[in-house]
């Protein structure tokens, strides 16, 4: 079952306070008075598309504005993979697209309730929507715009990527080639520099990890004359001096042992009295102990400070760490090697560019003869499409020129050429044709494409600016014709166009309670050749007749 959007629900959006609107496959109209609120409709599409959300957009004195979209059908699952490896659970039938975003200026996107990323749902969004407005046409014009058409028609994607994937590859070669192919006295300057470098860094004999420690040993060192004092106090008080803590003990102890002969229940007192001496005495052990270790001389305090303040200066130049000293030391080795091994270095690249040259050429190749086989046909479907949109004898060419040397789009330029006239030569798009000539030349290559894209959703705003009378038949034809194999949505000031849709839909604008609503209803019967009447100048009897006579061939 091909893909339909069946559902697009509208909350908070302009002049929208809740809108749900359920549809059908094939070419869908939308009308409505100018002004009504019909762009609601398109600005909804593109944020769901991944455009950029305006927290002016918001309805007025709501904080939130949400839009939610539920695609249907089997060929959903084409878009698994690329929904797996964005981190989306994969879609059997239906795809629900949701976004929202706040007053605060805070965005969220949603695809089958995972939350996601803009890109993703902007990638994702051109594989299911190809959305054509009014301003669009001047995109046409554009010589990259022409090109792009060609590779559509010709499904040159994958070829065009292989020589777009060589073609910068190769551009990185050329630009590693050209630095290290620099000046002589550059290169003297620049190996003078890495040596100099190198021979500071490597003299300092760093090692990972060690900075940690010997800052921590710097930092004893440099405080020991004082750690000495405060240890030899305690151990001079404990023990050493004449009214030491220990010396007063033993007093207490003898008195203690005296008591105990008298009355043993307190042997317990005298026990704990002991241990605690014994405790003591160790502490004091302990602290000369450390005291002695602390006794450092000066030299080494010096060599301590000196390797402290070799690490700030090393630092300073060439890392936040030493680890980081040290990564850049076997940087600019590395790149002094590379430099006095020019000579070998520049050989190997230019294998390598050699090498690229060959796989860039090959798949430049390939995508030319895909364009150069696609254009004639695109030519030929194109020119079919414009007689049917009444240039009976237009002349239309896609012109493939071999460019002089390769770019970032392979070897060759398209332009578009049109003569809307017999006798008239062809001549560049931009030189000949009107705005009501230009929307109904996007209109023939949009149908000539269609029938080769995937895309289930055309939506075409207003592309029948500026024609109308046999024209808009003929526009109305082809917009019918698309809706057989695509879902159409077509928003139109046209009543030719809008009688020839399977369904019809009518925008209004309604004031209640003192506020201005957009809202959106389906037309049938009666009440679409009302449409189709007002759409043709009024709801007189000729213009009911006209309607029903429209909507008659349409049947």
């Amino acid at each position: 079952m091909p893909v339909v959007l069946t559902l697009l629900r509208i909350k908070n959006l302009a002049l929208v306070e809740e809108l749900e609107w359920q549809m059908e496959p094939g070419f869908i109209a939308v009308t409505g008075e100018t002004g009504a609120g019909k762009s609601i409709i398109i600005g909804a599409l593109q944020l769901l598309l991944g455009e950029r959300a305006d927290k002016s957009l918001i309805r007025t004195g709501a904080d939130l504005c949400t839009v939610e979209a539920i695609f249907t059908g089997d060929d959903l699952q084409r878009l698994n993979p690329q929904l797996i490896e964005a981190g989306i659970e994969s879609c059997e039938t239906d795809l629900i697209i949701k976004r929202s975003f706040s007053a605060t200026g805070g965005t969220r996107q949603f695809i089958n309730g995972s939350p996601t990323t803009l890109s993703v749902l902007k990638k994702l969004g051109d594989e299911l929507v190809d959305l054509h407005g009014p301003h669009d046409h001047q995109s046409l014009l554009s010589p990259e715009t022409q090109l792009s058409l060609l590779d559509s028609f010709a499904r040159a994607d994958e070829q065009l990527d292989d020589y777009r994937k060589y073609y910068r590859q190769l551009q990185t070669l050329i630009a590693e080639h050209a630095a290290l192919n620099t000046a002589e006295t550059a290169r003297e300057q620049e190996l003078d520099l890495l040596r100099y470098q190198i021979t500071e860094i490597n003299s300092a004999n760093l090692v990972a990890g060690e900075e940690e420690e010997i800052e921590n040993r710097y930092k004893l060192a440099s405080n020991s004359k004082r750690l000495i004092e405060l240890a030899s106090a305690i151990s001079s008080r404990l023990s050493e001096a004449d009214d030491s803590v220990l010396s007063q003990l033993a007093e207490t102890q003898r008195l203690l042992r005296e008591l105990e002969r008298i009355d043993s229940s307190i042997a317990q007192f005298s026990s704990a009295h002991a241990a605690s001496v014994v405790e003591l005495s160790e502490i004091a052990r302990a602290l000369s102990t450390y005291a002695e270790k602390l006794d450092l001389d000066p030299e080494q305090l010096a060599a301590l400070e000196q390797r402290v303040s070799l690490f700030e200066t090393l630092k300073r130049k060439y890392g936040g760490s030493i680890a980081e000293v040290i990564a850049f030391g076997k940087r600019a080795t590395e790149r002094m090697q590379k430099i006095e091994g020019r000579d070998a270095e520049l050989e190997r690249l230019a294998q390598e560019i050699q090498k690229l040259s060959g796989q860039m050429n090959r798949a430049g190749e390939a995508l030319h003869k895909l364009r150069a086989k696609a254009a004639p046909k695109l030519s030929e479907n194109i020119r079919r499409n414009l007689r049917d949109l009444g240039f009976r004898q237009s002349e239309f060419e896609a012109k493939l020129t071999a460019l002089d040397e390769p770019r970032p789009n392979g070897f060759d330029s398209v332009e578009l050429l049109f003569s809307p006239n017999p006798g008239e030569p062809l001549k560049p798009l931009r030189a000949v044709a009107s705005s009501g000539e230009i929307s109904r030349l996007m209109l023939a290559i949009k149908s000539a494409l269609a029938a080769h894209d995937a895309i289930p959703l055309l939506v075409f705003d207003e592309i029948d600016t500026n024609v109308g009378g046999e024209i808009a038949h003929a526009v109305g034809a082809k917009m019918r014709t698309l809706g057989r194999d695509h879902q159409v949505i077509c928003i139109t000031h046209l009543p030719q166009v809008a009688a020839t849709a399977a369904s019809h839909f009518v925008v209004t604008k309604d004031v209640a309670r003192g506020r201005t609503f957009s809202n959106l209803h389906e037309v049938t019967r009666k009440a679409r050749q009302e449409e189709i009447a007002r759409m043709l100048g009024g709801k007189s009897d000729s213009a009911l007749k006209l309607a029903a006579s429209l909507l008659k061939e349409r049947a």
